[in-house]
């Protein structure tokens, strides 16, 4: 027997809603990009036979393997699942962004939900949720607006001041606190797939839920 045969399938996980055109738009989108499945699985760190199933809807894609994938093939998350702009509205007016405050931080929606891309602006006060480090999949831009920033990446420790900005892989481990008593006000952008349960994607909130 193949070590195809024997590979254990890793979980679907919360995936198993996603619309069934998604199969065909994961082939389609490899063969626009001029991958062959052998090498766009072991980009994505699969088989190729599990891949062929994910193209074949045997099996449903997790999300960080949506977001992988889609990197892999130069597109959005959107696109793998057959989205198109029309379907949403491209315009976020400032009145329309209610604040959610969780763990003691205050988030404001600065983009429209559902896409492959969360944009969040983020109020930080002082001496709140510095402990935690967070690790997730996909990539992060962050910009100062107001205050200090203190940025952990890894071992190495960063102060951002207004205008400064960040962009990095979001599974080197980091940490986000304000360096000011005053606190900081951030511009977030970031490439992990949202979802119903997780809508603020930056790492595990303590304190109230939103």
């Amino acid at each position: 027997m193949s070590s195809s045969e024997t590979e254990p399938e890793p979980p679907a996980g919360p995936a198993d809603d996603l619309p069934a055109t998604v199969a065909p738009q994961l082939r389609a989108l490899r063969r626009r990009a001029s991958l062959t499945l052998e090498a766009a699985a072991r980009s994505a760190g699969l088989s190729p036979a599990h891949l062929s199933r994910l193209e074949t809807g045997q099996r449903q894609p997790s999300l960080p393997m949506l977001l992988a994938l889609a990197r892999i093939y130069g597109t959005t998350v959107s696109d793998l699942l057959g989205e198109t702009v029309t379907d949403r509205e491209a315009v976020v007016r400032a009145a329309d962004m209610e604040p959610t405050r969780a763990g003691g931080w205050t988030y404001w929606q600065a983009g429209a939900p559902g896409r492959g891309m969360q944009s969040l602006r983020v109020r930080i006060p002082h001496g709140s949720q510095g402990d935690i480090v967070r690790v997730h999949p996909g990539e992060e831009w962050l910009y100062v607006l107001t205050g200090r920033l203190r940025l952990r990446l890894g071992d190495t420790a960063h102060i951002l001041a207004p205008g400064d900005s960040a962009h990095f892989d979001s599974l080197t481990p980091h940490r986000l606190a304000a360096a000011d008593e005053n606190g900081v006000e951030v511009l977030f952008v970031h490439t992990l797939l949202q979802s119903p349960t997780a809508t603020l994607c930056l790492g595990p909130i303590t304190g109230d839920t939103p």
